[in-house]
C-alpha cells in the first residue's frame, strides 16, 4: 500500500503473523521507503550525491544484504528479513508481503531484487491461485523427523511424534520400559514399543489383560486319563475305583485285586480292568460275590441218569447208581434194603441186611471231623449193640466213635483230598444174651470225596 505524505511517498509493509493455537492476527509495521519526489533539487552541500532521471531518484550507493554478510544475523528462532539500508529479525513463520502500487500513480517502481523473505504466502503454505494452501511436508518427505518417529503434518507445519511405547529423550524416540510400572499381576514381558502380561502356570490372563485368573484347566483339556479336580492354580487327577493313580500323576493303572490276596475268592480270582470277579468251577455256582456252591445235578434236572439209575448228587458233580445194587445171595427188600435169608446156607456167615447209603464230604476237612451218625431202627429187650467199620477203611482214615447203645458217629481221623471215593461197610451187632440171639446188619456207605474245599 502507497500513502501520500507531504513530498514523500510512504511503502508500508505489513507482517501478518498467525497464531495457530488461538487463530488470533496482528499487525506488525515493520519499516518505510522514502522515496523523493521527481522534483527534488540537488543538496549541494551534501556528501551524497544524487540524480534524478525518469521521474525518480536513485541513490548511488547499492543496498548490502546484511542476512548474507553477516553470520547468525538473527539468533535462535528468529529469521533474517533484509531491506533497503538494513535488516530485520522476525520470527520464522513471519512473512513480508509488498502492497502493490496503485493504478492512479504513473510512477514506475524501483526494482527490488528477489530475495526467498519476500514468499507470497506464510511459511508452511504455498501459493495456489489466489490462495495459500498447506504444505504437507509428510508427504513431501520434507520434514526432519527422524527414523523412528513419525511425522504429523499439521496447518502450516508438522510434529515429530514417537510411535506408542515409546518416549522422546532428545531427537530420539526410546522405548518405554512399562514393566517397571508394574502394570502385571504376575510376571511382565517387555517388547519395542509395548509389552505383555503373562500369568503363573494354572492362572491365565483376564478380561483387562493385566490381572491373572484361576484357570480351570479340567475345562481345558487337562490331560487327567480319568477324573479332574480344579483346585487354584493347579489342578488333581484321580482314579476311579480299582485303579492307581500313575508316577505321572496323569494316567490311571488298573489294580490287580488277585494278587494282592488269595482270600478275595473262594476258588480262583479273575482280574479285570478297574474290578476283579470271581469264577466258580464246573459244578458249582458263584453264591454273592465270591463264594462257590455246589449245584445239585439231580434237582436241577440235569443229570443224564437213566431208567433203572438213581441220581446222587455229589461236590462239583452227580453220581448215577443202580436201583437195585443187591447182590447174591442177597434180595431187594423194601425201603432199598438187601435182605439174605436165613434158609440160604451161604447167609450164615454174612449180615442179615445191608443198607446202601451215599454222602459227599469236601477236600481237606478239618480232622477229626463227624462224617456220618449211625441209628439202629429196630431195637430188641435186652440186646446189646455194638458197632465196628466192617471193610472199606484199609488205611484207617476213619473210626467209630459209639454213642450209645442205639447210635455211633463215623469220624474221620485223617485229611482227605478229592476227588475219591470211600465204600464203608459200618456194621452194627445185636447180641441178646437172654434168647442165646446175635445178628448183624450192615450200613454200606459210599463216601464221595470232592475236589475242593468247599
Amino acid at each position: 500500500m502507497r500513502i501520500l505524505f507531504g513530498k514523500l511517498y510512504i511503502y508500508i509493509y505489513i507482517y501478518i503473523h498467525t497464531v495457530y493455537a488461538d487463530d488470533l492476527f496482528w499487525l506488525i509495521f515493520v519499516f518505510f521507503y522514502v522515496y523523493l519526489s521527481d522534483s527534488s533539487p540537488k543538496n549541494e552541500n551534501s556528501d551524497i550525491q544524487m540524480t534524478c532521471k525518469a521521474k525518480f531518484c536513485s541513490l548511488f550507493y547499492l543496498d548490502i544484504n546484511e542476512c548474507e554478510t553477516i553470520q547468525q544475523a538473527c539468533q535462535g528462532e528468529m529469521k533474517c528479513f533484509n531491506h533497503y539500508g538494513g535488516y530485520l529479525c522476525l520470527p520464522r513463520s513471519a512473512s513480508v508481503i509488498t502492497a502493490p502500487e496503485s493504478s492512479s500513480q504513473s510512477e514506475p517502481s524501483m526494482p527490488v531484487e528477489s530475495n526467498e523473505a519476500f514468499n507470497p504466502c506464510p511459511v508452511g503454505y504455498r501459493a495456489q491461485g489466489d490462495t495459500c494452501v498447506d504444505i504437507d511436508e509428510c508427504e513431501l518427505d520434507t520434514h526432519d523427523c527422524q527414523p523412528s518417529q513419525e511425522c504429523i503434518n499439521t496447518v502450516g507445519t508438522y510434529t515429530c511424534q514417537c510411535p506408542d511405547g515409546y518416549s522422546k529423550i532428545g531427537i530420539e524416540c526410546v522405548d518405554i520400559d512399562e514393566c517397571r510400572y508394574r502394570y502385571c499381576q504376575h510376571r511382565c514381558v517387555n517388547v519395542p514399543g509395548s509389552f505383555s502380561c503373562e500369568c503363573e502356570p494354572g492362572f491365565q490372563l483376564a478380561g483387562n489383560n493385566r490381572s491373572c485368573v484361576d484357570a480351570n484347566e479340567c475345562e481345558m483339556g487337562a490331560p487327567c486319563q480319568q477324573r479332574c479336580y480344579n483346585s487354584f492354580g493347579t489342578f488333581l487327577c484321580r482314579c476311579d475305583q480299582g485303579y492307581d493313580l500313575g508316577p505321572d500323576g496323569y494316567s490311571c493303572n488298573d489294580i490287580d485285586e488277585c494278587s494282592y490276596s488269595s482270600f478275595l475268592c473262594q476258588f480262583q480270582c479273575v482280574n479285570e480292568p478297574g474290578r476283579f470277579s470271581c469264577v466258580c468251577p464246573e459244578g458249582y455256582e458263584l453264591v454273592g460275590t465270591r463264594l462257590c456252591q455246589d449245584v445239585n445235578e439231580c434237582e436241577t434236572g440235569v443229570h443224564q441218569c437213566g431208567e433203572g439209575q438213581v441220581c446222587v448228587n455229589i461236590h462239583g458233580g452227580h453220581k448215577c447208581v443202580s436201583s437195585n445194587r443187591c447182590q447174591e445171595p442177597y434180595i431187594q427188600v423194601p425201603e432199598n434194603r438187601c435182605a439174605c435169608p436165613v434158609v440160604k446156607p451161604e447167609c450164615r456167615d454174612l449180615p442179615f441186611s445191608i443198607v446202601h447209603r451215599y454222602m459227599s464230604i469236601t477236600s481237606e476237612r478239618s480232622v477229626p471231623s463227624d462224617v456220618f451218625q449211625i441209628q439202629a431202627t429196630s431195637v430188641y429187650p435186652g440186646s446189646y449193640n455194638s458197632f465196628r467199620i466192617r471193610s472199606g477203611d484199609e488205611n484207617e482214615e476213619f473210626y467209630i466213635r459209639q454213642i450209645n447203645n442205639i447210635s455211633a458217629m463215623l469220624v474221620l481221623a485223617r485229611a482227605v483230598t478229592g476227588p475219591k471215593e470211600y465204600v464203608l461197610d459200618l456194621e452194627m451187632v445185636s447180641v441178646n444174651p437172654l434168647m442165646n440171639y446175635q445178628t448183624s446188619s450192615v450200613l454200606r456207605l459210599s463216601i464221595y470225596v470232592g475236589p475242593h474245599a468247599f
